[in-house]
Parts: structure tokens; C-alpha cells; sequence
């Protein structure tokens, strides 16, 4: 799930799929008239809520991007690792493929034998 501001600032979510790169990147893609495009085109800064199977989840912070040329064709490459069809959608124009850069990470384990929870500021990426 990702969390973005509207518009109007109030909060908007959205169940998404994610992959994530060799370089601790999140992997999205998006219709580029969907609300969560438009969004971050205004304001990068994003959440993200990844799993629950099991009651393990990751909550994350990060900057949202487009990335060009080879990182996005690294990028893509994840995406399609984690979701084959992936590479049909991508031949619409109307797709885009966003790469998020975390800020925050915490990790939750709820499970009764393994209880954890680890809590992680990262580094803001290079602009």
C-alpha cells in the first residue's frame, strides 16, 4: 500500500505491487492518470505499508522518482523479476515505472515466537 497527499493535502492510499532492486529501491508502476501520479509529480515524499502475510510488514518512508535511461531499465528489470506481466502492461505509453529511495524503514514482526520490531532512519538520497 502507498500513502501520498492530494491536492488538497489530505492523505490518499493505494494497494500497490512492489519489487525491490539490488540497491534497497522500491519498484512500482502506475497509470500515469491515476491519482497516485499525479500526487507525487507534486509532492515525492510517499509511505509505504509492504506485507502482513504472516504478520510480518515493513512500514517505509522514501522519495519517489522517475527514473531515465539505465536505472530505469535496471529498475524495470526488478519489477519484472517480482511480476512478469509487468513487462505487457509496460508497452502501454499510459505506464510509467516509479523507483522509490527510503528515508525510513521499520520492520514488524508480530508472530508470538519471534516478536520484533527494528526501527531504521536512512540516509535522503542524492538529488
Amino acid at each position: 500500500m502507498i500513502a501520498s497527499r492530494g491536492q488538497d493535502g489530505a492523505p490518499q492510499a493505494a494497494l500497490i505491487g512492489v519489487a525491490a532492486t539490488d540497491q534497497a529501491e522500491i519498484v512500482f508502476d502506475t497509470s500515469r492518470s491515476s491519482r497516485k501520479h499525479r500526487n507525487i509529480a507534486a509532492d515525492p515524499r510517499i509511505a509505504l505499508v509492504i506485507g502482513l502475510d504472516d504478520e510480518v510488514t515493513v512500514q517505509a518512508e522514501g522519495i519517489a522518482d522517475l527514473p531515465r535511461g539505465e536505472e530505469l531499465r535496471r529498475c524495470t528489470e526488478a519489477y519484472f523479476a517480482q511480476y512478469p506481466d509487468g513487462r505487457q502492461r509496460a508497452t502501454s505509453p499510459d505506464i510509467v515505472h516509479f523507483r522509490v529511495r527510503l528515508t525510513w524503514l521499520r520492520y514488524s514482526d508480530y508472530r508470538p515466537d519471534s516478536f520484533t520490531i527494528e526501527e531504521s532512519p536512512i540516509a535522503p538520497p542524492a538529488s
